[in-house]
């Protein structure tokens, strides 16, 4: 079994990531109810003899003793860190794997990619590997940061260098989470451009997450949790999404619902590195099977079906109705709408009491309505873990490689060229050292050529397909 590290960088990631690890630390509980470590929970946690001073504590069977988190937690600013260290999760961190500092990024990708890139390296650098060597077969880097802000756009780029630099061979998948139009950060446009030249070039696949879908999908839930039908009512004690066991807050926030969402995302990607089941997938599968070509790995993602992201009682829908909604434009964790554009690739990660036949049918009826590329018109990748979420009999999450993934980036780089034609706040960009303009031509180039590319390919889409000539077999 192979072992990930998780790397939360800024106030969202660490938001996510303490979701996810909420989750994660639930769904192995309503597995593991002997409470022995093995091969499922070592995959992201330790096992730890707390009683044993310094590192030698560690133990790689038997009952769990104290499980702790194979995680690295780095903010600039202490406040949501040191949150998490006073809640409920606080024993599940290990405290020498966390880097903050008091000051923050003032929302300046500079400051946190150039300052505290160069403040915090070594520190950082240290951390990693410590988290690595208590690895027996590290596999996966996940990094979660926001793209909008100062230290989770900036330094959580600048980590991403230096992940390829130390750790070559092992993977790096990035959840970002993109801002939306009506983003409270000003120089938020900037922010992303700058950070999107780093994802382009020293990520594996990154997973786009916009903020607005994920307000959408909240509203949708309510709307159905609201709608006083039969059987929508609401879980006394539910494991799904209730994160009210992960901060210590008098009530919910307005982020809490929306980061739920991304960590179940992150609890199905990892479902099959986590548990068994009849057709796994590798972390190291997914980017081997989705990502034809170095530059277009950015993953659109779905999750279906909804109710198991609310803790409400609804009748579950069709298994077939799972899978249609995989595909529509209402389910994605982008603005996007995948059926129009066109596919490179696309992966189904089921989990719960689904058969291989149910798969296969599915993907057969939904085939006529998808768009592939001429070259991969069987570009599907597909696993079953046998494990489903908590509380419910199955779920699905989509991974599709599609051009409609461009109309964000298309948004993002007109936001960024109205502030850059004004040359307006760039002097708290170019004040600070080592930044210079050309990072800002360079950036928007780099996105550009980006955008070219799937241009490109949706100039193919409605070229006729080409007969290959086969070979003859002689008889």
């Amino acid at each position: 079994m192979t072992q990930s590290v998780v790397v939360q960088v800024g106030q969202c990631g660490n938001q996510i990531g303490c979701c996810f690890w909420d989750l994660a630390l639930r769904e192995h509980a309503a597995v593991n109810q002997k409470g022995i470590y093995d091969e499922a929970i070592s995959s992201f946690f330790r096992n730890v003899d707390t009683r044993v001073v310094g590192d030698g504590g560690s133990i790689s069977k038997g009952k769990i003793c104290s499980l702790k988190a194979r995680a690295v937690l780095i903010d600039m600013e202490e406040g949501v860190v040191n949150e998490i260290l006073q809640g409920p999760l606080r024993d599940v961190f290990d405290s020498k794997q966390l880097i903050t500092d008091i000051s923050g990024s003032g929302n300046n990708w500079a400051v946190g990619h150039k300052v505290f890139g160069s403040l915090y390296q070594e520190q950082i650098l240290e951390k990693l590997r410590k988290s690595a060597e208590h690895c027996d077969c590290l596999q996966c880097f996940f990094i979660i940061h926001s793209m909008g802000g100062g230290t989770g756009s900036g330094l959580g780029t600048f980590l991403l260098k230096v992940l390829e630099d130390e750790f070559p061979e092992v993977y790096r998948f990035v959840t970002s989470i993109y801002p939306s139009g009506e983003d409270d950060v000003i120089t938020s446009p900037y922010n992303s451009i700058l950070a999107m030249k780093e994802l382009n070039e020293h990520a594996d696949c990154v997973l786009p997450i916009d903020n607005q879908s994920l307000f959408d999908i909240i509203s949708k839930i309510d709307l159905v949790v609201n709608s006083g039908k039969l059987g929508t009512a609401v879980k006394p004690k539910s494991l799904v999404t209730s994160s009210a066991g992960a901060f210590k807050k008098q009530q919910e926030k307005p982020f809490d619902a929306m980061n739920n969402i991304v960590a179940n995302l992150l609890l199905n990607l990892t479902s099959s590195a986590r548990f068994e089941g009849s057709l796994n997938m590798d972390l190291n599968e997914i980017s081997m099977n989705l990502v034809p070509f170095p530059q277009l790995h950015y993953l659109v993602s779905s999750l279906t079906p909804l109710y198991t992201l609310a803790d409400v009682n609804i009748p579950p829908r069709r298994l077939d109705q799972m899978f249609s909604d995989a595909f529509s434009k209402d389910h994605q964790l982008i603005q996007a709408d995948p059926k129009h554009s066109l596919y490179l690739a696309c992966a189904l990660m089921v989990r719960g009491n689904v058969q291989i036949s149910d798969l296969r049918r599915n993907i057969e009826r939904l085939k006529p309505s998808l768009q592939f590329v001429s070259w991969n018109q069987e570009g599907w990748k597909t696993s079953l873990c046998s494990v489903p979420p908590v509380g419910h009999s199955h779920s699905l999450l989509a991974l599709a490689n599609n051009t409609c993934v461009k109309p964000t980036f298309l948004e993002l780089r007109e936001r960024f060229m109205r502030l850059y034609k004004k040359k307006a706040h760039l002097h708290h960009y170019l004040q600070i050292e080592g930044m210079e303009e050309s990072c800002f031509t360079e950036a928007v180039s780099s996105l550009s050529a980006l955008i070219q590319e799937y241009s490109q390919l949706d100039a193919t889409k409605s070229m006729p397909m080409e007969d290959l000539p086969r070979l003859s077999v002689a008889v």
